[in-house]
């Protein structure tokens, strides 16, 4: 069990270690992931930042997905959701959601391009794995994006998650797959929905951060 997010995202940072000075970028998928990502990539010296991916909602069950599509269009859809609903449906609800992508690009990364993934070790973080579309589609954006090797890292996730994702990631790190796994939400003592307003918070914070540690070191130079 993890106390909040931020004790899961220090927890796993502990296992990731020996990713440390290896070209490192660390991804967390908004908005539950942010803050685990921070704690990885703050303990890891990483350099870090948001990769936008969307859940595709079943219309009459919005908390149940059918897959997922990313910020550069790549998408992972489950092979039966055809099944479930027409070709139409489908690409109706993709394109609401490439939308919402578009909002959240602007929202909370500012607009931003992704930084450059092409030949580095990237750590992509969430706070947890419930069915693993959103992964697997940020999984397919990082292929596409010619990354060096690709790491899952979760506190949270199901067996049968953990084995899909493993086919695609070149490596997935997960701390705690209950027997009964039902949801994310059962590993945290406190868990609840994230707003835009926590994620800029928790980024202020980083950036507030990294100016310190850059006028100390500043600083430090002047007196040598």
């Amino acid at each position: 069990m993890f106390k909040n997010r931020k004790d899961a995202g220090e927890k796993l940072a502990q296992v990731l270690e020996k990713y440390r000075d290896k070209n490192l970028l660390v991804l967390a998928i908004p908005r539950g992931g942010v803050e685990v990502g921070l704690q990885v990539s703050r303990k890891l010296g990483a350099e870090f930042s948001l990769i936008i991916v969307r859940k595709l909602p079943f219309p009459d069950n919005p908390e149940a997905g059918f897959g997922a599509v990313a910020e550069d269009g790549s998408t992972f859809i489950f092979e039966n959701a055809s099944y479930w609903l027409a070709r139409e449906t489908i690409e109706r609800i993709k394109q609401d959601q490439i939308v919402e992508v578009e909002r959240r690009i602007n929202a909370l990364r500012r607009g931003n391009p992704l930084p450059e993934l092409a030949g580095r070790t990237v750590i992509l973080v969430d706070d947890g794995i419930a069915m693993g579309s959103t992964m697997r589609a940020a999984i397919e954006l990082c292929r596409a994006r010619k990354a060096g090797k690709i790491v899952v890292a979760v506190p949270v996730t199901g067996r049968e998650a953990a084995k899909s994702i493993e086919k695609e990631a070149d490596e997935l790190v997960v701390l705690y797959m209950p027997i009964n796994f039902r949801a994310v939400a059962q590993a945290y003592e406190n868990w609840y929905d994230v707003s835009d307003e926590e994620v800029l918070d928790l980024l202020r914070e980083r950036i507030n951060e990294k100016e310190i540690k850059a006028h100390e070191f500043d600083q430090s130079s002047l007196s040598t």
